[in-house]
């Protein structure tokens, strides 16, 4: 079989897809804060970050040192604009100091790659044409919103994942509070327990951990431990927590009010989709079930039919 150009475009398309999401994975795949960089250096001294440092090599490493000269181009222009990234890249599970120079310059490899690609192809297929010209800005514009849409779509799923998983820490939380210990304590029991289980949570609670650990205050972390969530029932948490500080009142009747609060929601959820259920049931029943219904009940009075017309 030869192969030809109309066998090979889908190869190469698909290989860019590949290697742009491979690139989003990879270079926003140290979502380790300073935080707890500093934290681990205290600890372990700089050995393991020199280590780090020196494993670092190949595409990742030369992708780090281009990716300032990358971004430089997209860069906000305003401080709203940086933190609106920073955010979006933190509800994703990105809290990495470099995640938004990484970001803009995955942006601009992707545009770049689908405009190259793209303008090899058309080139080859269509020639220098008005049509070439429009095929090859509409893959910078798709290539330019294709990590947009992965961080997104990364974000929507790990909100969905915490808020899944807060309900049964909430009630392992109110438990350890109520049986003595402190929130801090609590925070780090729970997180030792939920962590196979419900390991997103759990790494929000153990990054609250290390920030409480250096010192810093507690509203403040609460505050920011909602915030980079993007989940609406842990900012209503964080703030509870923050009055319940604030005030001094008891801290796991807090707890035990929004847990309760937490379940009636999850369990109030759950009857919005059974609920549900039966409209969404309506278009498969009438594209699948009843067309073979009507052949099975219709179709041998059909065919009788048709004979007693043959025959007279």
């Amino acid at each position: 079989m030869a192969i030809t150009l109309t066998t090979l475009i889908p190869v190469l398309v698909c290989l860019a897809v590949v290697i742009g999401v491979w690139a989003v994975f990879s270079a926003l795949s140290n979502d380790d804060s300073r935080v707890a960089d500093r934290l681990q250096e205290l600890t372990e001294g700089k050995k393991k970050s020199t280590d780090d440092s020196l494993k670092e090599n190949g595409v990742s490493s030369a992708f780090k040192k281009a990716a300032p000269a990358l971004s430089k181009a997209l860069k906000p222009k305003t401080d709203l604009e940086a933190s609106k990234i920073r955010l979006n890249l933190a509800n994703a599970g990105f809290s990495s100091p470099n995640a938004t120079t990484l970001f803009l310059a995955i942006k601009m490899a992707t545009a770049a790659s689908a405009i190259v690609i793209s303008g090899g192809v058309s080139l080859v297929m269509m020639g220098l044409t008005t049509n070439t010209l429009l095929t090859v800005v509409g893959a910078g514009g798709v290539g330019m919103l294709l990590p947009g849409i992965v961080l997104a779509f990364l974000a929507y799923s790990r909100r969905q994942k915490i808020f899944l998983s807060l309900p049964d820490a909430l009630d392992l939380l109110v438990v350890c509070v109520e049986a003595g210990l402190g929130l801090d304590a609590a925070m780090r029991r729970v997180t030792e327990e939920l962590n196979d289980s419900a390991p997103v949570i759990c790494s929000e609670l153990n990054h609250c951990n290390k920030q409480l650990q250096l010192g810093r205050n507690r509203r403040d972390v609460l505050h920011d431990f909602g915030v980079r969530t993007g989940v609406d029932d842990v900012k209503a948490l964080a703030a509870i927590l923050i009055q319940a500080d604030k005030f001094g009142s008891s801290i796991a009747q807090a707890l035990r009010v929004q847990s309760d609060s937490m379940r009636i929601k999850r369990s109030q959820l759950a009857e919005e989709k059974a609920a549900a259920t039966a409209v969404k049931m309506i278009f498969p029943l009438v594209l699948f079930i009843f067309p073979g219904i009507f052949v099975v009940l219709v179709g041998p009075a059909a065919i009788m039919m048709i004979r007693q017309l043959l025959t007279v």
